[in-house]
Parts: structure tokens; C-alpha cells; sequence
């Protein structure tokens, strides 16, 4: 476990580099295409707006998701015992800080976490999660959650959805350019300009597959983290199966944060294999039985 969290928190700087080389080759090219012969003024200023831009998703990234999904803070045990206290008892067993707890008036069943470290971390749990799952399940699902925190992948998740978005903005801004601008460009080559409209157009579908592709690895891990922490994997195996049979598109839907839910909150269609935010539940939950047969 402890090296699968390790070589997840190597993975991450690969990841990073891998979104900041796209950058950096999507602001390459556009300084090639419309900037200044000779200057890299365009290339710089690209990749700087891109840093802080990263910079900022990075702090306010979890207050955005909490406040699109429509979540209520619970300011005290009053508020609702029942998840209150399933939370709070796993941030004692694994040592770790109590998190803020949002609940979310949705009738579909569906949880998250977000934020940037355990220090400052938030979950959230639908009502109509609240209301199918029993005590034990409840546990399962929040422990999944937790591990997200404590594997580090709520920072991951913020900052490459940040940076998927930079390639998306960066992309559009220069596609623009590209059928409004052309009276302006000084440097008119065909083939660098083909090439360039190109790379615009294949980087973002590029970036949002190795994000998604990404977030459904790290769906297995805090299947397994849940699991170790709750000693009960099948728990959350019977929690994944109702997710399944009781699955719903929520009412607040975003595709920008979809891989953030425990399950898929679009319910996508043709498409969803290649798009999809998360793995089959028909595999996690085969995971987790052959992990309760071990414990």
C-alpha cells in the first residue's frame, strides 16, 4: 500500500512535467506562428499566465467544486450526527485531520473529496447517499474518500484538472487567433501553421484522456486504501453495487469535476469507454472481494 501511495506521488510530478511540456509545445508554437521573428515574448508569457494560473486552481480549486456541487457545510455534530460521526471516526483511526463536511440535497447517490492536503481538505455526501446506504457502507464510502486525501490525490486531481484546463483555454485563444487574427501575422508559413492548428486541436482531447486515464488508477487505490482502513472491504463492495443499481445523473452536473465523485454523476453514453472518469464498478468490486478473501 504504502508503495503503491509513493509511486503515486512520483507518477504526479511525471504528470505534471507531461502538461507543462503541452504548454510549453502549444506556446512554442504559437510564438512560431504569431509572434515577432526572433523574440519568444508569446512563448514566455504563455507559460507564465499557465504557471499562475496553476498557482491559483491550486488554492481556490476545492472551494469552486464544493460551491458548483451546491454543498452545505455542516458546522457542528447537530447538523448530522450520522455523517458526522463516520467521518470524524476515521480521521481518528487514520490519524489524520478532520476534514470539512458538505452535504449536498441531491437524490442521487454520490460522494467526493477535494482540497489541496489533509490540513485542508473537504468531503461531501449526497442525501440520497445518506439514504440507501446503511451504517457500514456509509463507512466504506467515506473511507474511500478519506484515502483520496491521504494518498495525496485530491492535490492531484486539483492541479491537472487545472492544467487541462490552461491546454483547453490556451488552445481556444489561439485557434481564435487563428481565423480572426491573420491579419496580423507576420510570418505566414503554411506547414508551421497547419501543424500549429493541429497541435491545438489534438492537445486538449490529449490531456483530458491522460487525466481521466489517470483518475480511474487512482479509483482502484482509494478502493484499496478504504478498504485497509475500514478492515471491511466488502462494505464498500456492497456500497460500489448499490452505487451501481441506484446510480443517477445528479441534478448539479459538471463534467470538469465528474472525476472527482466516487461514481460517474453524468452517466455518459456512447462514449464512455473511451471518456469515461471512472473504472467499471463490476471490476472495483471484484478487486475488493478478492481483498476481503486475504484479510
Amino acid at each position: 500500500m504504502y508503495s503503491a501511495i509513493a509511486k503515486n506521488k512520483r507518477n504526479t510530478v511525471f504528470i505534471m512535467i507531461f502538461f507543462f511540456a503541452i504548454i510549453a509545445g502549444l506556446g512554442w508554437l504559437a510564438n512560431a506562428v504569431y509572434g515577432p521573428r526572433n523574440s519568444y515574448g508569446l512563448f514566455i508569457a504563455v507559460v507564465v499566465i499557465a504557471g499562475l494560473y496553476v498557482v491559483i486552481q491550486y488554492f481556490a480549486a476545492g472551494r469552486q467544486a464544493i460551491a458548483m456541487s451546491g454543498g452545505v457545510k455542516l458546522t457542528s455534530k447537530s447538523d448530522n450526527p450520522r455523517l458526522w460521526r463516520t467521518v470524524e471516526n476515521l480521521s481518528i483511526a487514520t490519524g489524520m485531520p478532520m476534514p470539512e463536511v458538505y452535504i449536498i440535497n441531491d437524490p442521487a447517490p454520490n460522494a467526493f473529496a477535494t482540497g489541496r492536503d489533509p490540513q485542508h481538505a473537504i468531503v461531501a455526501a449526497t442525501t440520497g447517499l445518506l439514504d440507501i446506504m446503511d451504517d457500514s457502507e456509509l463507512e466504506g464510502v467515506m473511507a474511500h474518500e478519506m484515502g483520496h486525501v491521504r494518498n495525496y490525490d485530491i492535490r492531484v486531481s486539483m492541479v491537472v484538472f487545472g492544467l487541462v484546463v490552461a491546454i483547453g483555454f490556451i488552445s481556444d485563444m489561439f485557434l481564435r487567433m487563428a481565423f480572426f487574427g491573420r491579419g496580423n501575422n507576420n510570418n505566414g508559413n503554411p506547414v508551421v501553421m497547419v501543424f500549429g492548428l493541429v497541435a491545438m486541436v489534438v492537445a486538449p482531447l490529449i490531456a483530458t484522456m491522460v487525466q481521466l486515464a489517470v483518475s480511474r488508477q487512482r479509483e482502484y487505490l482509494a478502493d484499496a486504501t478504504g478498504a485497509l482502513t475500514t478492515r471491511h472491504p466488502d462494505a464498500l463492495a456492497s456500497a460500489l453495487n448499490k452505487l451501481g443499481e441506484y446510480g443517477r445523473p445528479m441534478k448539479k452536473q459538471n463534467t470538469s469535476m465528474a472525476h472527482l465523485w466516487i461514481a460517474d454523476p453524468l452517466k455518459p453514453g456512447a462514449m464512455a469507454k473511451l471518456f469515461a472518469t471512472h473504472p467499471p464498478i463490476a471490476d472495483r468490486i471484484e478487486r475488493l472481494n478478492s481483498m476481503g478473501r486475504k484479510f
